[in-house]
């Protein structure tokens, strides 16, 4: 029996999943993308392309018995459900596992202390409370079999520090006490194929690697491994950013990822950021 698996805003995440699921064999991965260039490069990933919106999703999600949902929340909410909530609420029930990817940023910060999935959600960014809209308006579908997955700072091939630290415009932004969680595409890719073999409608699962770390580290290492001198140590209070880069400094704190490798047995491939920039710097 084939399974379907569509996948709504079928971005970085998702696409390092679908080869997991190919490589299974027995499923076909539907992805929904607004760019017919990237429709064209998902084709050649083996995935069936929708340009949405736009296309009929009728019957793709008549087909599917899976869903996955990336596309993230703007000020009007979740666009999928603004746009599907009716024929997505329809097809519920004989789906057999749904999956939402949302953010650590629901958890707000905690002053680089220790969160877990039990820690109440009190975001302290808009991006966050968003984030937390849409995580409720997707457990209140009934009978979604609805698994959310609370990802860090992700990071992997073609999505790192090494092209700014090449480029010499990498700076260490300090602010004391600062720590982030991250985790490497390849990571979440493994956690949600696990997921999909172990469903557990509820679960809620933070993705995360085991060494939460301040950021300046992070540029340290890339460009120790390239190499290159140390980039420039600039405090926060002086550093001229964006209000969007600003704004990750808002939160400081430490992901626990305990669930996911007590409950779905995962055993991540990078489980430091350390590991990670090593494989992505030695073109793994």
């Amino acid at each position: 029996m084939t399974r379907t698996l569509l996948s709504f805003g079928h971005g970085y995440s998702a696409r390092a999943l679908t080869p997991l699921l190919l490589a299974d064999g027995g499923w076909r991965v539907i992805g929904t993308t607004r760019s017919p260039d990237k429709a064209e490069a998902l084709e050649r990933e083996g995935v069936q392309p929708l340009i949405w919106p736009g296309a009929d999703m009728r019957p793709a999600l008549e087909a599917a018995t899976h869903l996955l949902i990336s596309a993230g929340p703007g000020e009007d909410g979740d666009p999928v459900l603004a746009a599907l909530e009716g024929e997505i609420a329809r097809i519920a029930p004989r789906l057999e596992w749904a999956g939402y990817l949302s953010t650590t940023g629901v958890y707000g910060d905690h002053q680089g202390g220790w969160v877990d999935e039990a820690t109440p959600l009190t975001p302290g960014t808009r991006r966050g409370a968003l984030r937390k809209d849409a995580e409720a308006a997707w457990q209140a579908i009934p009978g979604l079999p609805l698994h959310i997955f609370r990802l860090a700072g992700i990071y992997g091939p073609g999505r790192g520090p090494f092209a700014k630290v090449r480029a010499g415009t990498a700076r260490r932004i300090i602010k004391p006490g600062q720590v982030f969680s991250r985790t490497h595409v390849e990571d979440i890719a493994q956690v949600l194929a696990a997921s999909i073999r172990r469903p557990d409608p509820g679960a809620a699962y933070n993705v995360c690697d085991d060494d939460p770390a301040p950021p300046q580290d992070v540029i340290g290492f890339a460009a120790e491994l390239l190499g290159l001198p140390l980039p420039e140590a600039v405090a926060f209070d002086d550093a001229d950013m964006s209000p969007m880069a600003r704004s990750f400094y808002a939160e400081s704190k430490r992901v626990s990822n305990d669930r996911i490798k007590r409950d779905l047995g995962v055993t991540l491939r990078y489980p430091t950021y350390r590991d990670g920039l090593r494989a992505m710097a030695a073109g793994g």
